[in-house]
């Protein structure tokens, strides 16, 4: 089954305790980012505003004891994409979101072959269809064993830092 709309936002609504995301492309083509990305690559940083809709929903989601996290697999150097959303993620951070990077510049990919995917209470997963681009082709959700999602988790998770110890560590790598 596909999510698209209402689907899609009412997955994430009717989460009970966790919706966690395994990132794996340097870049995403997201329509309605490409003016703020554009604003970025002009030397104009990311602001709150930005991307208050999710900031508010991750506030939201904490508030109701519920949380939000990904992984995002990079190498270095970061595309610009990854800048603008390394950008972006101080707010999710500053909102509740736990993000964390898994670098692979020097060292075996540990998910290596696992698409993006949203899993949802560690029992709903939603994989993320894209184009070699990154433009999004579909969501779709899942319907086997979602315990190798489990796995990745886990894995991504241990061989990943915070986003904060990341960036404090770029400094001379980007």
């Amino acid at each position: 089954m596909l999510l698209a709309g209402d689907d899609w936002q009412n997955a994430f609504d009717s989460m009970q305790q966790e919706a966690w995301r395994l990132e794996t492309l340097p870049v995403y083509r997201v329509g309605d980012e490409e003016e703020v990305i554009q604003r970025f690559l002009a030397g104009h940083p990311v602001v709150r505003e930005d991307s208050q809709p999710w900031y508010d929903r991750i506030k939201a989601y904490g508030a109701s004891g519920r949380t939000v996290g990904r992984v995002h697999v990079v190498t270095r150097p970061l595309s610009d994409y990854l800048r603008f959303e390394f950008d972006h993620y101080r707010f999710n951070v500053q909102a509740g979101e736990d993000v964390r990077i898994l670098d692979v510049t020097d060292r075996p990919n540990p998910v290596s072959g696992v698409q993006d995917f949203w899993m949802f209470d560690r029992k709903r997963v939603v994989l993320m269809h894209y184009e070699e681009d990154g433009t999004q082709i579909s969501r779709e959700v899942y319907e086997g064993d979602v315990e190798p999602f489990r796995e990745c988790q886990r894995i991504a998770i241990a061989e990943s830092v915070s986003f904060q110890e990341y960036v404090k560590g770029l400094d001379g790598r980007s």
